[in-house]
């Protein structure tokens, strides 16, 4: 599919409430029968902002398949049902970090293995995430700064668009 560009603003973005009080705004995808601005995308994403209010649990279904990852802006949650920390893997500062926490906190990211739901609870803190998933695309990535593409050369020929003011083009381009 052709590159295109997507104007999304905070007014275009719809906002879900469920009923134990988490909050939902949808960038991308669907909750219930509210679906985000963008839409049309070949790897058919989903990118919710995510706001667990304190003593609460957020469930969400996940497509087997796609890639999943929680990306945490505000706060802390457990982002599984198991709640000790050396249960799973974590990257400390060193092999002798042992100040690990059972929950996840701001600037952490959590990818998830392949399921059908997400769960994330809370204790005396909210949490706020970005939950982000889509298909694979299979090709090999090559990424610097805010540009992504398959190869260092490609890379390159990008900045140098960049740098000649070419890199946006038109669709007659």
């Amino acid at each position: 599919m052709a590159p295109r560009y997507r104007d999304v603003n905070s007014r275009t973005i719809p906002e879900v409430v469920l009923p134990n009080g988490a909050k939902i705004r949808i960038i991308c995808g669907r909750v219930g029968e509210v679906a985000g601005p963008v839409q049309d995308v070949v790897i058919d994403p989903e990118y919710l902002d995510v706001t667990v209010p304190p003593g609460s649990e957020f469930l969400h279904p996940t497509r087997r398949g796609h890639t999943v990852f929680a990306y945490v802006i505000a706060g802390q949650g457990y982002f599984c049902k198991e709640k000790r920390p050396f249960s799973h893997a974590v990257e400390g500062l060193n092999y002798f970090d042992m100040q690990w926490e059972p929950f996840v906190g701001n600037e952490m990211l959590v990818l998830f293995g392949d399921g059908d739901q997400v769960m994330v609870t809370t204790e005396a803190e909210a949490v706020r995430f970005l939950l982000v998933s889509g298909a694979p695309i299979g090709e090999p990535v090559a990424w610097y700064g805010p540009i992504v593409m398959n190869t260092e050369a490609e890379l390159q020929v990008a900045f140098e668009e960049y740098r000649n003011g070419t890199f946006i083009k038109s669709r007659g381009d």
